[in-house]
């Protein structure tokens, strides 16, 4: 072996042992922007496991998170904070930190931000989110094949479109599954407040409600069923040490495969703004695991109809949908654009409840 085909031998061998094959571009050193603490057991959980999956790649250096930070101007100097310290890669995961993200990225050209929910990217800023409504979809049909009063509750946040959107979805599960239920909802103007959400949930307990889904980065709902022997619909995550007896299912978040992705994508130099969202497909959102309340036929009617979301031949917003009022809103056979589903400011036909402006 001559003296330069041993020093390629010897130099291939050093890169195989750090982990890094040539080509490579570069590490990553992460940082996260949360609303909430990460023990909510809710969104910002959900977003911690994938921070926790990402992780796991050879090239990512231990991230950093800082949890329960305002949302608004305020943000800014927290996100700026995580730049100073050496982040590459910045994901701020909720609405309220978009005009911080824009503002801290024109400033820092040579760091990726990630923002999640907006809709205002840079030249190294993306937005990402999932198709919440199609696990939601699969949930309400869980729900109205499992309610026997057919009065279903809804503890919902904020009336932002994402959350009317969900609610809709939801609705639309329940009534093709029964078309006699009807789904009431309550809203709590908070994300992570557990008093105020138990008292929602008891008063929808309190009309005759038989199972309750939610909009809540608490479990607090779910707790409300589980002492009032209702049925429960959770979120986010899997929520089920907290209602034992009530919990049926949840649509949860994978943020994994996500935020996995795009750290190979900046570490190898692809990576690329873009707005993003995907659904079950792409496996960001899911349904959580049935509990062993929910009959075998309903989970085989379920799975089938998740089949068909993943395979595209089926889309839970496909029309005829009509509002609250009777009017025709999405014509037979017809599906709204993303633009239009982004936007959404209507409840469809079997919700009860209104909108506050």
């Amino acid at each position: 072996m001559n003296k330069i085909v041993l020093s390629l031998f010897l130099l291939a061998t050093c890169l195989a042992g750090t982990g890094f094959a040539a080509g490579q571009q570069k590490e990553i050193k992460a940082g996260f922007i949360y609303v909430g603490p990460v023990g909510d057991a809710g969104w910002t959980y959900a977003h911690d496991q994938g921070r926790k999956e990402m992780e796991k790649l050879p090239f990512v250096k231990p991230s950093m998170f800082i949890e329960a930070v305002p949302e608004g101007a305020e943000s800014a100097r927290i996100i700026n904070g995580l730049v100073r310290k050496g982040a590459n890669l910045i994901f701020t995961t909720s609405f309220g930190y978009m005009d911080a993200t824009i503002d801290i990225a024109r400033r820092n050209k040579d760091v990726v931000f990630m923002h999640c929910s907006g809709f205002k990217t840079a030249e190294n800023v993306g937005t990402y989110f999932g198709r919440m409504y199609e696990p939601r979809y699969l949930s309400g049909m869980v729900a109205g094949k499992m309610s026997k009063k057919n009065i279903i509750g809804y503890v919902a946040a904020f009336p932002i479109p994402e959350v009317v959107r969900g609610i809709n979805a939801f609705t639309l599960g329940v009534q093709s599954v029964n078309p006699q239920a009807e789904v009431r909802v309550v809203w709590t103007q908070t994300w992570f407040n557990p008093g105020v959400e138990r008292d929602a949930a008891d008063s929808l307990l309190d009309v005759g409600a038989d199972v309750l889904a939610m909009h809540q980065d608490a479990p607090a709902t779910m707790q409300a069923a589980e002492a009032r022997g209702a049925y429960v619909i959770g979120y986010n995550s899997d929520m089920r040490k907290f209602a034992p007896n009530a919990f049926l299912t949840a649509p949860i978040w994978n943020w994994g495969a996500l935020y996995t992705k795009t750290a190979e994508a900046v570490s190898n130099g692809t990576w690329k703004s873009e707005q993003i969202w995907w659904g079950m497909k792409e496996d960001l959102v899911r349904l959580a695991a049935f509990s062993d309340k929910v009959p075998a036929d309903v989970r085989s009617l379920v799975a089938k109809k998740a089949a068909a979301i993943k395979a595209g031949s089926f889309h839970p917003f496909t029309g005829p949908i009509k509002d609250q009022s009777g009017k025709l809103v999405v014509a037979a056979g017809q599906v709204p654009s993303d633009a239009e589903l982004l936007g959404m400011n209507y409840f469809v036909a079997g919700v009860q409840g209104t909108i506050p402006q």
